[in-house]
């Protein structure tokens, strides 16, 4: 017991305090740790676990006062730091959501929603096989252990309550925010182009055979090379989902800048 009672002072006490935050917040905001499927309590018991394994990691000195006004400020930091990294990840999932609500909809499945167990939320067809994969694809590089390597990292050039926002992070989010609508578009065109091109064609058919029943004949027609056009071009979706969730996980150095 005597040799527990030197680690109980209180800047231990306080740095133990906010590497639990900066946890709780990480597995409450980053990919795959954050799913509602995943109870309170284990987050809480992860995040407390996590905490004891990395504690002696934390340098010596973290320059945090002692007074309340400094810690409230360094536990706002820590939240702050946990919700920014995990959009900017999650971001890359909200990419695949978006480019599989486009083709759902080209598709003729945006009434075919069902309840997607991760979000607990309404999500078209589509959006939710694409979504699946992601998720495979991330556990399939270890994307859960470079977010640990991340934390470990920041703990070395991020003391604990000192996250602040600098340019870079706001140019950053203000550029992958643009590149949510254009990379979505860009994995769903192969689709959509599709489409267009079968609406042009039964189109021209209807023009010249009005008999041609298009409620019947057309939207099998496009559903079939729908599938077939998605089932060929999933491959690379999923190469693109990872090249870019690698290249945000990367971006995640501006908090050292």
């Amino acid at each position: 017991m005597m040799d527990i009672i030197p680690f109980l002072r209180e800047e231990n006490v306080i740095n133990f305090f906010l590497l639990f935050i900066r946890f709780s917040a990480i597995i409450a905001f980053f990919p795959f740790f954050s799913y509602i499927t995943i109870s309170t309590s284990i987050k809480a018991a992860l995040a407390f676990y996590l905490t004891v394994i990395f504690f002696p990691m934390i340098p010596a000195s973290t320059g945090i006062g002692l007074d309340i006004n400094s810690i409230m400020l360094a536990i706002l930091a820590e939240l702050t730091f946990g919700f920014i990294t995990g959009i900017i990840l999650k971001i890359t999932f909200f990419i695949l959501n978006f480019a599989g609500e486009l083709i759902s909809f080209v598709m003729g499945f945006t009434m075919a929603s069902i309840m997607d167990p991760v979000t607990q939320s309404q999500t078209p067809l589509i959006g939710q096989v694409l979504g699946l994969l992601g998720l495979l694809i991330f556990l399939q590089f270890d994307g859960h252990h470079l977010i640990l390597l991340f934390v470990y990292d920041s703990l070395v050039h991020l003391p604990l309550g000192e996250f602040a926002f600098t340019n870079n992070i706001v140019t950053y989010l203000n550029k992958t925010l643009i590149n949510f609508y254009i990379i979505g578009f860009t994995l769903a065109f192969p689709i959509l182009a599709l489409s267009l091109l079968a609406d042009i064609i039964f189109g021209t058919i209807m023009k010249t055979n009005p008999q041609f029943n298009l409620l019947v004949i057309g939207f099998p027609v496009k559903i079939f090379l729908g599938l077939l056009i998605f089932t060929a071009s999933l491959t690379s979706l999923m190469l693109v989902f990872k090249r870019e969730f690698k290249s945000a996980f990367d971006a995640l150095q501006l908090f050292y800048n």
